[in-house]
């Protein structure tokens, strides 16, 4: 991993949330997993059962990696040691994400979402 320090003056977050990170320094390895279940209704109703995540195939599905075989060539030249940035303004890190001031060696990240709608039936006449 190329080495480099980061400096930031002034960092600003409004919202941190849902087991997400704000990691300032480096890290060797990160992964970060959400998985929510989205129920919309035009009626309001919780039945307490909804969240059985092993009901739902979004969930169990393997994620198809593809391996990268493309030969890449490259080359760098840091003329600086330093990454210097006066101010960062973030507004919201959810769901899992991760802001992170420094370097990462691997990093995995995966969120898995099921949105589901109910509509009440629609009784009106259709003549």
């Amino acid at each position: 991993m190329l080495q480099r320090t980061s400096v930031v003056n002034n960092i600003k977050t409004d919202t941190l949330s849902f087991s997400s990170i704000l990691e300032i320094g480096d890290s060797t390895f990160i992964q970060g997993f959400s998985r929510a279940i989205a129920v919309q209704r035009e009626a309001e109703a919780f039945f307490g059962n909804e969240a059985d995540f092993k009901s739902y195939s979004a969930f169990q599905i393997p994620i198809p990696f593809s391996p990268i075989s493309a030969n890449i060539s490259m080359h760098t030249q840091q003329l600086s040691p330093i990454i210097k940035v006066q101010n960062i303004d973030i507004i919201g890190v959810s769901a899992s994400s991760i802001l992170q001031i420094g370097s990462s060696n691997h990093i995995s990240m995966e969120a898995r979402v099921e949105h589901i709608r109910q509509l009440l039936p629609d009784y009106t006449d259709k003549k």
